[in-house]
């Protein structure tokens, strides 16, 4: 795959998995990268240049703005996300992948591999978990405008936000 967007010309990289299978066994995602843009995330205002990177199928019926944000597209209807400058900032952005963590979970569904960089990311991800544990230990089963902001923010994750 060869890049050519907004943020990253002529970035090359190849897929060495079977696109949506052998991930790492410590990283079991519950949603698909094209389910999280289907659902409603980042306000639909990510990666609207790039989508000739990955399945033209991923964004048929993903919720998008291309021309700004718009809070009433998360699935939540809050806004749950910081700006990538604030990512930058926090030292969250790994190179090769200059869009931050969601960027690298598209990738790494579709097939790439990087050692150094996905064990990174995982354990990322895995941290993301305390949320889950939050909702849990302060939602009815159900409720589904408990916490809507750490709701939306675990729907970024790939996790399950409507477990509990």
């Amino acid at each position: 795959m060869i890049v050519f967007d907004k943020m990253q010309q002529g970035y090359q990289y190849e897929y060495s998995e079977k696109e949506g299978e052998n991930f790492a066994p410590d990283f079991y995602p519950a949603l698909t990268p094209k389910q999280m843009l289907e659902l409603g995330v980042f306000e639909g205002h990510y990666m609207n240049d790039c989508q000739r990177e990955f399945p033209h199928d991923w964004f048929q019926n993903a919720r998008i703005n291309a021309k700004k944000p718009e809070i009433g597209l998360n699935c939540f209807g809050v806004k749950s996300r910081m700006s990538l400058s604030q990512w930058q900032q926090k030292g969250w952005i790994y190179a090769p992948d200059p869009r931050g963590w969601f960027q690298w979970y598209c990738r790494y569904y579709m097939g790439r591999r990087i050692p150094e960089i996905d064990a990174i990311q995982i354990k990322r991800w895995k941290n993301f978990k305390r949320h889950l544990i939050q909702l849990k230990k302060h939602c009815s089963p159900n409720d589904l405008t408990c916490r809507p902001k750490q709701r939306q923010a675990l729907l970024q994750w790939a996790y399950n936000p409507f477990l509990y």
